[in-house]
């Protein structure tokens, strides 16, 4: 199974709730669909910027989505004692489960 390990750090000078992690959350989401669709002309707008800006904008707005998912989880965490370790797992298996991922031997 291949991974990809990303850390992103807990955000301070922040007090943040579940409701407006999973709002923010959702800005973010909609700010990255945005992205695409002006920068891959899908708005049906002219697009004056070449690829690799796109994939700039793109993969820096897909960075707010996951710093603000990695906040979610640090909010489940603290106020909900959430073991994220073993929500991964469990995750992974249900991946596995439904067919998604295929666990490597070993």
């Amino acid at each position: 199974m291949m991974t990809k390990t990303i850390s992103l750090p807990r955000l301070n000078r922040l007090t943040p709730t579940l409701e407006s992690t999973a709002l923010k959350l959702m800005e973010e989401a909609g700010e990255l669909a945005e992205a695409i669709g002006k920068l891959r002309g899908l708005s049906g707008e002219t697009v004056n910027i070449n690829e690799q800006q796109t994939v700039a904008v793109i993969m820096s707005e897909l960075l707010d989505v996951a710093q603000t998912a990695v906040s979610m989880m640090f909010v489940m965490e603290e106020n909900y004692q959430v073991d994220i370790e073993e929500a991964v797992e469990k995750h992974i298996n249900k991946l596995c489960r439904k067919g998604y991922l295929a666990k490597e031997a070993g």
